[in-house]
Protein backbone atom coordinates (compact mmCIF):
# COMPACT_ATOMS: atom_id res chain seq x y z
CA UNK A 1 0.00 0.00 0.00
CA UNK A 2 1.38 3.90 -0.78
CA UNK A 3 -0.29 7.23 0.06
CA UNK A 4 0.47 9.96 -2.53
CA UNK A 5 -1.02 13.35 -2.64
CA UNK A 6 -1.55 16.86 -4.97
CA UNK A 7 1.36 18.46 -2.78
CA UNK A 8 3.88 15.69 -3.17
CA UNK A 9 3.10 15.51 -6.96
CA UNK A 10 3.63 19.21 -7.52
CA UNK A 11 7.38 18.48 -6.81
CA UNK A 12 8.07 15.59 -9.10
CA UNK A 13 7.84 15.04 -12.99
CA UNK A 14 4.67 14.00 -12.78
CA UNK A 15 2.82 17.59 -12.17
CA UNK A 16 2.24 18.43 -15.77
CA UNK A 17 1.52 21.75 -17.09
CA UNK A 18 -0.08 20.75 -20.57
CA UNK A 19 -0.75 24.16 -21.91
CA UNK A 20 -4.57 25.09 -20.78
CA UNK A 21 -4.10 23.34 -17.49
CA UNK A 22 -2.72 21.57 -15.08
CA UNK A 23 -2.74 17.65 -14.78
CA UNK A 24 -1.77 15.67 -11.13
CA UNK A 25 -0.49 12.37 -12.55
CA UNK A 26 -1.23 10.77 -8.95
CA UNK A 27 -0.80 6.71 -10.30
CA UNK A 28 1.71 6.17 -13.52
CA UNK A 29 2.60 3.04 -15.50
CA UNK A 30 5.60 2.93 -12.99
CA UNK A 31 3.06 1.86 -9.91
CA UNK A 32 2.46 -0.87 -12.02
CA UNK A 33 -1.72 -0.80 -11.28
CA UNK A 34 -2.55 -1.11 -14.80
CA UNK A 35 -4.11 2.41 -15.32
CA UNK A 36 -3.60 5.82 -14.52
CA UNK A 37 -5.22 8.13 -12.28
CA UNK A 38 -5.17 12.17 -12.51
CA UNK A 39 -5.92 15.42 -10.87
CA UNK A 40 -6.99 17.55 -13.72
CA UNK A 41 -7.80 21.22 -13.93
CA UNK A 42 -9.02 22.55 -17.24
CA UNK A 43 -8.32 26.54 -16.90
CA UNK A 44 -11.56 28.87 -17.46
CA UNK A 45 -11.99 30.32 -21.30
CA UNK A 46 -9.73 27.63 -22.62
CA UNK A 47 -10.38 25.49 -25.85
CA UNK A 48 -7.96 22.20 -26.42
CA UNK A 49 -8.37 20.05 -29.30
CA UNK A 50 -7.27 16.99 -28.21
CA UNK A 51 -6.73 12.89 -29.13
CA UNK A 52 -5.41 9.77 -27.27
CA UNK A 53 -4.31 7.33 -29.90
CA UNK A 54 -3.03 5.09 -27.32
CA UNK A 55 -4.93 5.47 -24.28
CA UNK A 56 -8.71 5.16 -23.27
CA UNK A 57 -10.02 7.89 -20.95
CA UNK A 58 -12.77 8.33 -18.68
CA UNK A 59 -13.38 12.08 -16.55
CA UNK A 60 -15.29 12.73 -13.77
CA UNK A 61 -15.90 16.23 -12.71
CA UNK A 62 -15.43 17.16 -9.00
CA UNK A 63 -15.63 21.62 -9.49
CA UNK A 64 -16.14 23.58 -12.19
CA UNK A 65 -17.98 24.00 -15.40
CA UNK A 66 -17.01 23.50 -19.05
CA UNK A 67 -17.31 21.04 -22.13
CA UNK A 68 -16.90 18.73 -24.27
CA UNK A 69 -17.11 18.33 -27.92
CA UNK A 70 -16.75 15.86 -30.59
CA UNK A 71 -15.83 15.84 -34.29
CA UNK A 72 -19.94 15.50 -35.18
CA UNK A 73 -20.65 19.08 -33.21
CA UNK A 74 -22.01 17.35 -30.63
CA UNK A 75 -21.37 19.44 -27.66
CA UNK A 76 -22.04 17.82 -23.96
CA UNK A 77 -22.03 20.06 -20.20
CA UNK A 78 -19.70 18.95 -18.19
CA UNK A 79 -20.86 19.65 -14.33
CA UNK A 80 -19.83 17.97 -10.95
CA UNK A 81 -21.25 14.28 -10.83
CA UNK A 82 -20.75 14.25 -14.57
CA UNK A 83 -18.56 11.64 -16.22
CA UNK A 84 -16.98 11.76 -20.18
CA UNK A 85 -15.50 9.04 -21.25
CA UNK A 86 -13.49 8.99 -24.63
CA UNK A 87 -14.18 4.93 -25.30
CA UNK A 88 -13.34 5.11 -28.97
CA UNK A 89 -10.12 7.38 -29.02
CA UNK A 90 -12.28 9.75 -29.55
CA UNK A 91 -10.59 13.15 -31.10
CA UNK A 92 -12.43 16.14 -29.13
CA UNK A 93 -12.85 19.83 -27.93
CA UNK A 94 -12.04 19.98 -24.31
CA UNK A 95 -13.25 23.24 -22.57
CA UNK A 96 -12.97 25.39 -19.67
CA UNK A 97 -16.39 27.17 -18.86
CA UNK A 98 -16.35 30.18 -16.47
CA UNK A 99 -14.69 28.78 -13.60
CA UNK A 100 -12.10 25.72 -13.98
CA UNK A 101 -13.41 22.40 -14.45
CA UNK A 102 -11.73 19.99 -12.47
CA UNK A 103 -11.47 16.43 -12.92
CA UNK A 104 -10.39 12.82 -12.12
CA UNK A 105 -8.86 11.43 -15.16
CA UNK A 106 -8.00 7.45 -15.55
CA UNK A 107 -6.24 6.31 -18.16
CA UNK A 108 -6.04 2.70 -19.69
CA UNK A 109 -3.23 1.84 -20.34
CA UNK A 110 -1.33 3.78 -18.01
CA UNK A 111 0.45 6.79 -18.69
CA UNK A 112 4.53 7.09 -17.93
CA UNK A 113 3.24 10.22 -16.83
CA UNK A 114 5.48 12.84 -18.24
CA UNK A 115 3.41 12.94 -21.78
CA UNK A 116 2.48 16.92 -22.78
CA UNK A 117 0.44 18.25 -24.88
CA UNK A 118 1.30 20.02 -27.59
CA UNK A 119 -1.69 22.93 -28.43
CA UNK A 120 0.21 24.65 -31.36
CA UNK A 121 -0.73 21.82 -33.72
CA UNK A 122 -3.53 22.69 -36.07
CA UNK A 123 -4.50 18.96 -35.72
CA UNK A 124 -4.68 18.50 -32.39
CA UNK A 125 -2.62 17.00 -29.78
CA UNK A 126 -2.41 13.48 -29.25
CA UNK A 127 0.00 10.64 -27.49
Amino acid sequence: MFVRNLKGVERSEFFVDWGNGTSHRLLTESDAMGFTVCHTVVRAGSESLLEYRNHLEACYCIAGEGEVEDMQGNRFPIRPGDIYVLDEHDKHYLRGGASDLVLVSVFNPPLKGTERHRLNDAGGSAY
